[in-house]
């Protein structure tokens, strides 16, 4: 009965599909039909259907774009003789269609993810023998040493793994180096991490040269172990101590399995957050890509390598020679091979690692140029619609993770599109303004819906829109060089633990402002077309409108290049550990509040401490959760105090002077990984593309002044911030 149920609503889905796509109707009936479908959408939304109601909402959904796309292509082209009006056209034309490309495509992968599963249990007669590869570079060796303290204390049995840093920063090529100061330098760096390492129970490696950056390094690790699989964090990714017990047991399950990825969770802001003042609040960036989307292609097998917090089988590794190096995505380009010599990939959607992104948004964008840059050779070399071995619904998820980094053409199009017509009287949409109302305002609000229905609680209208805007004035030139010379890009280390003392625009602002300026002119041209040519006032609404939505980006963009000054230099989470604060021979209870790799917050349960000030220095200690510590005690500096009425509450700063130290900081702040998951579930509110909307348009008409003011220079450098984003809550009251 159930099942002749879901047939019938399938049935008449279909049918209804059909109808809204092919019936020729009126102006009035489609304009009826789209808000129709709208509202069926909103009421399913708020019941929070799910299932078949969410996929007929979804089929509805695509009915409207698909009657839009028909629409768009067969009555909006100008002719073809007028090229000055037809090549922009085109162009807008098929950025459009890239769009609506990318969003059937999204339908595939996600439309139905995979729900997070539960780890196997292993069996301790049988545990695969794990190689942990941490690859290096430049980063500093109190970086490293947390991540390794952190890594050796995952709990597995001492004798079944290995920590080996991979250092590429001390290879004999460096060491060797014409250049007298950076020779001693290496040198230097070999001697410091090698006394580290052995310090900490690891095992340091370099190589002779430099040869095809990360992807080499890694492969050196390889020839140079020996264990049935090998796992990767990055040189700030710090693993939780549960991290092997999450993964490991998976691949007993599988023997095809070469893959067991996990998410990458960040302890510090983006610069867009950071500058925004969204990152308490608001879903981060990468969440939707790992909370949906990985597990989207999951579902059908083509979740990937994403470079870290990753295990991998030997085995399949060895079949390819290693991690693959012809791009500089090595990670995603290894998946991409195995996976279409019939090895299978799985996600696991629990955050295990912390890490930290770039603070800088020169950095940012170095990042993602990469990204792009990589994902484009990928697409170049391997061509993954093509590719051999790959079935169906593997080659569709690859094209969509390859083929998204393609915005910059259409975010470029939509950005100078609407100032065609506005400063040159260029016809590249022909259509009224009741015409334009009736298709493209309901294709807009279908669309919002799809995509809140996909990503609602994961990523908040506009948002896409902002960080797609931001990053296409660097990545469009990046790509286009990479399209031209496949194999100019070389692999670039992201910067970490970068120093912003002060408040500034960032060194790539410019362009932004100027943007800026130019949309600004834009409205003002709105203005002088209805005034001057009042008979075509719904083209130059309709068209200024456009211009005013990317004004509104542009101008949020603003306070994402001015950059604020970090408070510290470290990253806090919150803790609640109880703990003993130790001074002259004194010990006070109290609770660990949050805690970074510099430092704790301490909630003292007495003031019995008559030596406590400002500079005053005392031991904390705690029960670590790993039992191969030697110590429980770390000396601190007392930076700060404060009192309320549940205690005395001190800032410290950690006095890192032992390996020890690295160890028992690694355990306050790394070790337990239910922090990381409760954390994003706080942020994981779905606010509604209404609400949301709104929201947005505070934030930016905020972030316009703030840009502004940095750069009349009304906003003094190094001063204490101004306030966040208001949170969306607030415009609900």
């Amino acid at each position: 009965m159930r099942q002749s149920i879901i047939v019938a609503f399938w049935a008449a889905a279909s049918a209804i599909v059909v109808l809204l796509i092919a019936l020729p109707i009126s102006l009035q009936a489609h304009l009826v039909a789209g808000l129709v479908v709208v509202s069926i959408m909103i009421i399913l939304k708020f019941f929070r259907a799910e299932g078949v109601w969410r996929q007929i909402a979804l089929a509805l959904g695509t009915a409207i774009v698909l009657r839009y796309v028909f629409w768009r292509s067969t009555s909006t082209l100008p002719p073809i003789t007028e090229i000055g009006n037809y090549i922009p056209a085109f162009l807008l034309y098929l950025a459009e269609m890239y769009s609506v490309m990318m969003l059937f495509l999204s339908l595939f992968v996600v439309s139905s993810p995979l729900p997070p599963r539960k780890p196997p249990p292993l069996d301790p007669n049988d545990l695969p023998s794990v190689d942990v590869y941490v690859p290096t570079y430049n980063e500093d060796a109190d970086l490293l040493a947390t991540t390794l303290a952190a890594a050796r204390a995952m709990d597995y049995p001492k004798e079944k793994f290995t920590v080996w840093l991979l250092d590429d920063g001390g290879t004999d090529e460096k060491c060797e180096s014409t250049n007298a100061k950076s020779a001693e330098a290496a040198r230097a760096r070999r001697v410091e991490l090698t006394e580290l390492c052995h310090a900490l129970d690891c095992k340091y490696l370099t190589r002779a040269r430099n040869l095809h950056a990360k992807a080499g390094n890694l492969n050196n690790g390889l020839e140079n172990s020996t264990g049935d699989l090998v796992v990767v964090f990055d040189a700030d990714h710090a693993p939780a101590r549960s991290f092997l017990k999450e993964t490991v047991g998976y691949f007993g399950l599988d023997k095809r399995l070469f893959l067991v990825q996990t998410p990458h969770f960040f302890i510090n802001p983006d610069p867009v957050e950071r500058n925004l003042g969204t990152f308490q609040t608001m879903p981060s960036e990468n969440e939707m890509f790992y909370g949906i989307i990985q597990r989207g292609l999951d579902k059908w097998d083509a979740s990937f390598f994403c470079g870290s917090a990753a295990v991998l089988r030997r085995e399949a590794l060895l079949e390819t020679d290693g991690f693959s190096g012809k791009s500089i995505t090595e990670d995603c380009e290894t998946a991409l091979e195995l996976h279409s010599r019939g090895w299978r990939s799985l996600y696991v959607d629990k955050p295990l690692i912390a890490g930290l992104q770039p603070d800088s948004f020169a950095s940012f964008i170095g990042q993602r140029s990469r990204w792009a840059q990589g994902m484009i050779q990928i697409m170049r070399y391997r061509m993954p619609p093509l590719k051999r071995g790959l079935k169906l619904p593997q080659r569709l998820c690859y094209m969509s993770s390859v083929l998204f980094w393609l915005f910059p053409f259409t975010r470029a199009c939509f950005l100078l599109s609407p100032l065609c017509y506005l400063f040159f009287s260029l016809e590249i949409f022909t259509a009224s303004g009741g015409e334009f109302l009736a298709y493209t305002s309901t294709y807009m609000l279908v669309n919002f819906m799809m995509q809140n229905y996909l990503y609602g609680r994961y990523r908040w209208p506009w948002i896409s829109d902002l960080y797609e805007f931001i990053q296409t004035v660097y990545l469009l030139p990046a790509i286009l060089s990479v399209i031209a010379n496949p194999s100019k890009p070389t692999f670039k280390v992201t910067a970490k633990n970068e120093n912003l003392s002060q408040s500034r625009i960032s060194e790539l602002g410019a362009p932004f402002f100027i943007i800026f300026g130019i949309l600004l002119l834009g409205v003002v041209a709105t203005g002088v077309r209805i005034w001057a040519e009042p008979y075509k006032a719904d083209v130059a609404l309709v068209t200024g409108g456009w211009n005013l939505l990317n004004l509104l980006i542009a101008g949020c963009a603003l306070g994402v290049v001015s950059e604020r000054a970090a408070r510290r230099q470290s990253h806090r989470v919150l803790s609640q550990r109880p703990c003993q604060f130790v001074m002259d021979g004194v010990t006070v209870n109290g609770m660990i509040e949050d805690v970074s790799v510099g430092g704790a917050s301490l909630r003292l349960h007495s003031s019995s401490l008559p030596g406590l000030k400002k500079g005053a220095i005392g031991s904390l200690e705690f029960k670590p959760y790993a039992d191969n510590i030697p110590s429980n005690s770390l000396t601190v500096d007392v930076r700060k105090m404060g009192m309320d009425e549940k205690g005395i509450l001190i800032g410290c700063r950690f006095m890192t002077e032992t390996p020890v130290h690295h160890q028992l900081i690694a355990d306050l702040v790394f070790a337990n990984a239910d922090q990381w998951s409760s954390f994003q579930k706080r942020r994981h509110q779905d606010i509604g593309v209404l609400r949301g909307t709104l929201w947005f348009l505070a934030v930016a008409l905020y972030q316009t002044g703030r840009g502004l003011a940095y750069l009349f220079g009304l906003q003094k450098v190094g001063v204490s911030n101004p306030p966040p984003a208001p949170a969306p809550a607030a415009l609900a009251k």
